[in-house]
């Protein structure tokens, strides 16, 4: 009996000690990579051979929804009416569509591909359908009549330690945010993503698109590196999707 008791109790020991670990570092989810150290960030935020900014290594988040302060006032009336009638069923992420390159869900780890002198730098990440975005970094302009696609297509350039990524030829079928705020084929993205620290990734973006806002506005979202040991699981949505229409989740 005293040796069930030792045991249960060391089990219950570590039971809190996980689930105090959780609330600190596993935002997002038990599944969720664990966020790094903050400690890291008394090392130098590193560099690759060629002296541009290393962002390799696991991340999460980056892809906080823009403020319906900052958006609301600027939507055209035709948005505001489309985002009047939109429901939490109709959101194209619950039914295993991409999320668009503005959304990174919290509780999914991604990364950037980054190869010394790159011409192309892809970003994976581990949400739905695998989905990926490759930015081209040899110094081409965009296409003058892009096919629209879910991430757009993207070219990179550094301007100090600051990788700037402008995106153009995104369609229309994906929300900007959880509230289904909509948007057109006209959107055009800037991003500036600089490593502040050995953890920190600061992304700020600049959004016009003068189909659906007055003009152009920008915030900033922040990703933090995770655990040396992580790494992006496989994940296809729809061989167990368990929310939305799946789940009984109806648009009433």
């Amino acid at each position: 009996m005293s040796r069930l008791l030792l045991v249960s109790a060391t089990v219950l020991g570590l039971t809190a000690s996980l689930v105090a670990q959780g609330a600190i570092d596993r935002l997002g989810g038990e599944l969720g990579p664990r966020y790094a150290d903050p400690a890291l960030n008394k090392l130098p935020v590193p560099k690759l051979p060629d002296g541009t900014v290393d962002f390799s290594g696991v991340w999460r988040d980056g892809g906080e929804d823009p403020k319906p302060a900052m958006m609301d006032p600027l939507l055209l009336p035709w948005a505001r009416q489309v985002l009047a009638t939109r429901k939490e069923a109709d959101n194209p992420y619950f039914q295993c569509m991409p999320a668009g390159p503005l959304r990174m869900s919290g509780g999914m780890a991604w990364r950037f591909v980054q190869p010394v002198k790159a011409t192309h730098i892809f970003w994976l990440y581990e949400g739905n359908v695998h989905s990926y975005r490759q930015i081209f970094m040899d110094g081409r302009k965009h296409p003058e009549d892009a096919f629209p696609t879910y991430f757009g297509h993207s070219i990179g350039r550094w301007e100090g330690d600051t990788l700037v990524v402008d995106t153009v030829g995104l369609n229309d079928k994906w929300w900007m945010d959880h509230r289904g705020t909509p948007h057109t084929e006209q959107m055009h993205l800037v991003e500036r993503w600089t490593r502040t620290t050995y953890t920190t990734l600061r992304r700020v973006i600049t959004i016009d698109d003068p189909g659906t806002f007055t003009k152009p506005f920008e915030y900033t979202a922040t990703a933090r590196l995770t655990a040396p040991d992580s790494e992006i699981l496989e994940y296809f949505c729809q061989e167990n999707n368990q929310y939305g229409l799946p789940s009984g989740l109806t648009a009433k």
